[in-house]
């Protein structure tokens, strides 16, 4: 018996790194997905999993019956593979991943509007009544004078709606009780939700409300949404700079030197490995310190929605494209590669593999489009940055090899 009382600490070590691993992986857990057993978990931790993610990275915890619910603040605002997507967020972080189509500008702002509609709604809402609701909002003159206009006079437009009832339904705040989208799309049916008001009340993460920001750009906004109060003495200062680096770690693929300030640089060179050993203890990740960058690798494969792909000619595609830019940056180091580049070395490439790959994937046009899908990836994965035609590969493209393939068959 006298080993009972390190097997159930242990045990509860184990089931706080997990739960810390899920909401990572999805901030937003409810009793019916995406991961029902870490619900549980993060429930029966919710205390500690609070104390921890505020003490570690400044971010707080909302848990009860109903959701648990991790209010991240990036660490980056300007990562742009973070996109929405009808398949719901992606990443270690949020991003391109499963085939799906990041959000239009459109999207986002009908994704507001429907929001908004279901925070006036019964428990109950159909998709028909949810359009009659948002075209109701997107009446309004401002948004017509932004260039958005939503009618559901076409297929394109029902679509996009379907798309925001699946991002909806994804994250619990909808949940299907009879009916098609796909109906719904075609002007034939309908779809009947129940609306979770628990989880729609968590979903909004800013630290003042939309309406009160009124600075005029893009990225003015977005950092008044999520500033934080100033610190005002040392200790403030340096827990804010630590916050900003676990955030990093904890939710980034790499963390690299020379994407920091020298007020960061400066913190990490004197508290590196402190500030690794806690968060490697509290998560389960390993730490990979290289000359360039740090990343929190998961031996778990907990944590991350997006990996390089292995399987399928979209995921030999995408690994051929990074071993011929990891070539490249050792041939040509800081030189950015250009997309009719890659186009011409792919086109290559495609042309040995085709009797392998899926029918028609040698032809140019299905090229151009796996290889921008393999860059999102690579740019999603801090393997790669890309601007417009340029492609720069980055170091942490070196530690993946490629090895020849198995064919089984054509995929």
């Amino acid at each position: 018996m006298s080993g009972l009382p390190d097997v159930l600490s242990q045990q509860q070590e184990d089931e706080r790194r997990r739960s810390i691993r899920a909401l990572l992986r999805h901030p937003l857990l409810t009793p019916q997905g995406p991961d029902v057993p870490a619900f549980a978990l993060a429930r029966r931790h919710a205390a500690w999993l609070g104390d921890w993610f505020a003490a570690q990275a400044g971010w707080t915890l909302h848990a009860d019956h109903a959701v648990v619910r991790l209010r991240k603040v990036p660490g980056d605002n300007t990562d742009p593979s973070r996109g929405a997507s009808a398949g719901g967020n992606q990443r270690k972080s949020g991003g391109v991943g499963g085939g799906h189509h990041l959000f239009s500008r459109r999207r986002y702002v009908l994704a507001c509007l429907a929001l908004a509609a279901l925070e006036r709604a019964e428990a109950q809402i159909t998709l028909g009544r949810l359009a009659e609701r948002v075209i109701a909002l997107a009446a309004d003159p401002a948004l017509a004078e932004a260039g958005v206009m939503f009618t559901l006079d076409n297929g394109e437009e029902r679509r996009d709606l379907v798309a925001i009832s699946r991002l909806l339904l994804a994250t619990g705040v909808l949940a299907r009780v009879a009916g098609d989208d796909q109906a719904f799309i075609a002007g034939s049916g309908d779809a009947l939700y129940d609306v979770n008001r628990r989880v729609l009340a968590t979903l909004l993460v800013t630290r003042v409300g939309a309406s009160m920001v009124t600075e005029p750009g893009f990225e003015e906004r977005l950092r008044k949404l999520t500033a934080e109060p100033r610190p005002e003495t040392d200790e403030a200062r340096n827990r804010e700079i630590r916050h900003r680096l676990a955030r990093r770690l904890l939710d980034d693929p790499v963390l690299y030197y020379s994407d920091l300030t020298e007020e960061e640089r400066g913190y990490l060179a004197s508290q590196r490995g402190l500030l690794l050993r806690r968060l490697t203890e509290g998560t389960g990740f390993a730490a990979e310190v290289r000359a360039e960058g740090i990343a929190l690798t998961d031996p778990a494969a907990e944590a991350s929605d997006l990996g390089m792909p292995e399987e399928g000619t979209e995921g030999h595609f995408t690994l051929l494209l990074a071993e011929y830019l990891a070539g490249a940056m050792r041939e040509r180091p800081g030189t950015v590669v250009t997309l009719p580049e890659l186009h011409r070395h792919m086109t290559e490439i495609a042309a040995q593999h085709k009797t392998h790959w899926r029918r028609g994937s040698d032809e140019p046009g299905v090229i151009r489009d796996l290889t921008d899908t393999g860059l999102r990836r690579l740019v999603a994965l801090g393997l790669a940055k890309r601007s417009g035609p340029a492609v720069l590969p980055l170091p942490a493209l070196a530690r993946f090899g490629y090895t020849e393939p198995t064919i089984i068959g054509r995929q």
